[in-house]
């Protein structure tokens, strides 16, 4: 029997050359923490956890210590030890991006133990293919934030996206003319959606909605807070846009707790921060039970990409036809050395689709001069607060 017998953190560190900003704070670097578990033949996984990363990284520490000595096959099992020993604290929030960075790092183990990918460890790839959209759009310029808009978007198709989210929660005004003015660059055949981050009270967002409707927009992602159901549910209603919303949210119970209000129309867990592979599988349940579509929420490093890419090659289609409709996956286009630089091979997009890796497990290697690269950064980092403070 395969016992796990070591766990590392890794936090990774990357300032950006062009700072930018969106509805609620501006970024300036990239960080993520990663974690490899090691077993006692050698195989060893990888996984990203969604969040603060030195938080995530100390949730991973405290979980440590339950973990070794347990056998990697059994994923559910060392998934409700994590939960049981973390319910009275923790049912939310950072802490469960830290169960999730462990399950997916025993599920690429799982793979390479049976000589299966991911994909097939889910039950079998519905897709061999996906089709990515674009997240940017992000604003550089606080007294011109559209500035970027037609060299960034003009770049996205010659690439070859099909479809492209973009930032809003500026303000109604500045919303509708920032969507007007994108619109006009990419023409009527490109999928537009939209997405505030939350910025907007109800009515703010209705009225948006309304404005909004001339532009074709595919989906108005996080309108509101993420902590009223109930408003969103009357949204989603009076809206004739499709409502998305759940990156906030964690585990099946708070999903539950979306889909029991009717208050998305698509539901967006992120796989590094819900739960983990073992637990966005039972989302997903929940979610085609309901008859709610599901696009995962990608924001972090090539890790977490590839786990969108097995995941979503394995989601049902609901309802059945002939010529099957594509599943999106979020794929940001920021400035993002973590996600371009990280992994062994790169992940390409060839003719508007990207390929689901087929080899054991995630189907990467971690690229170890990288790795040494980016944790360096956050030692230097560190070594340079603890200077200050010293002086």
């Amino acid at each position: 029997m395969v016992k796990i017998t070591n766990i590392e953190t890794y936090v990774l560190k990357d300032s950006l050359d062009k700072n930018f900003f969106f509805s609620q704070w501006s970024y300036s670097e990239r960080s993520i923490c990663i974690v490899k578990i090691t077993c006692d033949d050698g195989t060893y996984g990888w996984g990203e956890g969604y969040g603060p990363a030195k938080i995530v990284e100390s949730g991973i520490d405290f979980f440590k210590k339950f973990l070794i000595g347990e056998n990697p096959i059994n994923n559910e099992v060392i998934w409700t030890k994590m939960y049981r020993k973390s319910l009275d604290f923790a049912r939310r929030g950072v802490l469960v991006a830290s169960i999730s960075a462990i399950d997916i790092a025993i599920w690429d183990i799982k793979g390479k133990l049976l000589g299966l990918s991911v994909g097939q460890l889910l039950g079998g790839l519905h897709r061999e293919n996906i089709t990515p959209y674009a997240t940017g759009m992000y604003f550089t310029d606080k007294k011109n934030p559209s500035k970027d808009y037609k060299v960034e978007a003009e770049k996205y198709l010659k690439n070859g996206f099909k479809a492209i989210k973009m930032k809003v929660g500026l303000g109604v005004i500045n919303d509708l003319n920032n969507v007007k003015y994108l619109r006009s660059i990419v023409g009527p055949n490109i999928k537009l959606m939209i997405d505030s981050n939350h910025a907007y009270t109800f009515s703010e967002a209705l009225e948006l909605t309304r404005k909004l409707e001339p532009y074709d927009i595919s989906w108005f992602e996080e309108p509101i807070s993420p902590e009223f159901y109930e408003q969103y549910s009357e949204l989603r209603i009076k809206s004739r846009i499709p409502i998305a919303g759940g990156e906030c949210e964690y585990l099946r119970f708070g999903f539950n707790q979306i889909i029991k209000n009717k208050s998305v129309d698509i539901i967006q867990p992120d796989i590094c921060a819900c739960g983990g592979l073992t637990e966005v599988k039972r989302i997903s349940a929940l979610a085609t039970a309901n008859g709610i579509d599901i696009v995962p929420h990608t924001w972090g490093s090539s890790i977490g990409l590839h786990v969108a890419l097995h995941f979503i090659s394995n989601l049902e289609s609901i309802p059945g036809r002939m010529n099957k409709s594509d599943f999106y996956l979020e794929y940001d286009q920021t400035e993002n050395a973590l996600r371009e630089n990280l992994t062994l091979p790169k992940v390409e997009m060839i003719d508007g689709k990207i390929l689901v890796p087929k080899s054991p497990g995630l189907g990467l290697e971690v690229n170890e001069d990288a790795l040494n690269i980016y944790t360096k950064k956050t030692i230097e980092v560190k070594n340079l607060k603890k200077l200050i403070k010293q002086n």
